[in-house]
């Protein structure tokens, strides 16, 4: 098993190093949009870029409560400054704009998801709480974060009113050549003020999705990833194509859905705007609530006593 690994790692990286369709060097300028606060009971996420999500739960007389999944700042994911994927767009909330943070979610170790030098700068102003999966503290301390803690999939933790669960995925890790899978991979489920937010990390189509479901079949918003998945002899182990995170988001049977993981680095053979076409094509005509965001847009969730 080590072995296919290895091998499958080093056809990955053979093709990453091989030409192929690049996307564009200059994109249009995109749009900047206002910056939103939660009323209490509500719930704000923004598309910041990537996997980079920021959930704000509104609390009656406290700040709202802030949650950041695999925040990633940087201008490549790479562990070189001057090599690997450069980001195509920037993020949607600068750093020195985003407020202040209370809770970090990390779903596995790739550079992609798990950028030292933004966690870094978060652990130097915020002094936030990260959630990970086990394997992962060894990186995570390397950014100087005041407090880590791991969990395995399904374990749950509670911080400052939320209910935080770790739920599996089909995926993979490594930061090296020579790390292949000593940490775990996932996503989480976050309880609060009544939500219910499913962010599902990185990962494959699977029959994890309905084990998911049987656990929260009430999920509010679920955040999914709809890219990086060409040429698909190689992907389709560990990245879901638009289509199959369109069942996946069908089996959650979630109320509203959030496309990640596009239109940010350039990580496969895709074009940069084919997951949200793909996924707006294959959405069509059945009314579901799925849809990307520009980096910076917002959409929000009522109250919890509002639902319909």
């Amino acid at each position: 098993m080590a072995r296919k690994t290895s091998q499958r790692i080093g056809n990955i990286f053979r093709w990453q190093m091989g030409l192929r369709p690049r996307w564009p060097d200059a994109l249009p300028p995109q749009k900047a949009y206002p910056q939103v606060t939660p009323a209490p009971g509500e719930c704000c996420v923004t598309f910041i870029g990537h996997a980079t999500v920021l959930l704000q739960f509104g609390r009656t007389g406290r700040a709202p409560l802030r949650i950041i999944t695999d925040p990633v700042f940087s201008e490549r994911c790479s562990p070189f400054r001057s090599f690997g994927p450069r980001r195509a767009r920037p993020p949607g909330i600068t750093f020195d704009a985003l407020p202040r943070i209370d809770i970090i979610l990390v779903s596995h170790c790739h550079y992609d998801h798990m950028d030292l030098p933004s966690l870094r700068a978060l652990a130097e102003r915020d002094d936030p709480l990260c959630l990970s999966l086990p394997g992962n503290r060894r990186h995570l301390e390397k950014a100087g974060l005041p407090r880590i803690a791991e969990l395995d999939w399904w374990e749950s933790t509670s911080d400052d009113g939320a209910r935080i669960t770790a739920t599996p995925a089909l995926h993979g890790s490594a930061r090296t050549p020579f790390d292949a899978n000593r940490a775990l991979w996932g996503g989480f489920t976050i309880e609060a003020d009544g939500h219910t937010v499913f962010f599902a990390g990185d990962t494959a189509w699977g029959k994890h999705f309905d084990a998911i479901h049987r656990r929260w079949p009430h999920i509010d918003l679920a955040i999914l990833p709809i890219g990086a998945y060409d040429p698909r002899d190689l992907m389709r182990r560990v990245h879901m194509s638009p289509e199959e995170a369109l069942m996946a988001f069908d089996t959650l049977r979630a109320k509203q859905g959030l496309p990640i993981h596009f239109g940010t680095f350039q990580l496969t053979d895709e074009a940069i705007l084919e997951p949200p076409t793909r996924l707006e094509f294959a959405s069509r005509g059945a009314g579901r609530p799925f849809r990307a965001l520009e980096n910076g847009e917002s959409l929000t969730l009522p109250p919890a006593d509002t639902k319909s």
